[in-house]
């Protein structure tokens, strides 16, 4: 049985659109608010009980993060095998006019590795404090690679706002690709 990344692609999509664009607006909430509006504690914490899934109990957050973590890096490995990265594809259109289409092919190569790092490191730092008793250097490390902190003070607010950004980008125009807002037409018009 050959698997489809398209329909695969095009199923997961919509199911993980609104935890990804809760991750991605929360995830620059919390950074731009602490670092350049130095918002209070209260406000910060409430950003992170939304990123990482923490309303759903405090249990449920390593298997949130762990199933959101899994679901994006699914979305990045269906995208990329449909990609002519790796052999035969579809031909796409020669139109000038920029779409949604257009827009996901070209941010896709653009973003596929920082949200791969972003996930894969975001699922360590959780797992790895909650389910395998990491030491705090491990998983700090992991937090650290996981916001960009590596760049600086400066940089990183930029990483996690264009990361950030670059998913929601993804996010909306892939969804719109879904046709799920396409209107339907009845055979009575």
């Amino acid at each position: 049985m050959k698997l489809n990344s398209r329909k695969i692609h095009r199923k997961i999509a919509p199911i993980l659109f609104l935890p990804l664009l809760a991750s991605a607006l929360t995830g620059i909430a919390y950074r731009v608010g602490r670092y350049w509006f130095n918002i209070p504690n209260q406000v910060a914490n409430f950003f992170m009980v939304i990123h990482q899934g923490e309303y759903l109990g405090q249990p449920l957050v390593p298997i949130y993060v762990l199933l959101v973590g899994l679901g994006l890096i699914g979305m990045i490995v269906t995208g990329l095998s449909m990609t002519k990265l790796f052999g035969k594809n579809r031909p796409s259109p020669k139109s000038s006019k920029l779409d949604f289409r257009k827009i996901h092919r070209i941010l896709a190569p653009i973003t596929f590795l920082p949200l791969t790092v972003s996930a894969l490191t975001g699922i360590m730092y959780r797992l790895g404090r909650n389910w395998f008793g990491m030491p705090n250097e491990q998983t700090a490390l992991l937090l650290r690679i996981h916001q960009g902190t590596y760049l600086g003070p400066h940089l990183r607010v930029l990483y996690v706002i264009l990361i950030g950004l670059g998913l929601v980008a993804m996010l909306i125009t892939g969804i719109n690709l879904t046709g799920i807002f396409r209107k339907s037409v009845t055979s009575d018009q």
